[in-house]
């Protein structure tokens, strides 16, 4: 059986698609920024922890958090890979995009892509 991504969802990632991920499946490995103490941490931080623990960050972050994934990755950081979900993308189409890269593609490709943005 092909590895399964797990996740990370930034502080102000919307619930409702978190919600709907898990809904459609419950499976997913998903965490939030809150259930692992990551509460006000730094985007350095945030990726940081989902480096050690190999999970892709789902950010609706686009203004910021790439520029913090280059640094990261020039500092040598062995990032799982981030996907930039705008908040103005509707909350079905989301979850579908993400779900679509959780079957077709693996946590290797996602790593290599680096950021993935959405819609896709």
């Amino acid at each position: 059986m092909a590895e399964l991504p797990k996740f990370l969802t930034d502080e102000d990632f919307d619930n409702r698609i978190l919600r709907g991920l898990l809904r459609y499946r419950s499976t997913l490995d998903l965490v939030r920024v809150q259930d692992v103490g990551l509460s006000g941490a730094t985007d350095p931080q945030i990726l940081h922890w989902a480096a050690q623990e190999n999970r892709i960050l789902l950010t609706h972050d686009f203004r910021t958090m790439p520029q913090h994934v280059a640094q990261a990755i020039a500092a040598g950081f062995a990032l799982a890979g981030v996907v930039v979900v705008p908040q103005s993308i509707a909350i079905g189409a989301a979850i579908q995009d993400i779900l679509l890269l959780v079957d077709f593609t693996s946590p290797e490709e996602i790593k290599n892509w680096m950021i993935v943005y959405l819609p896709l």
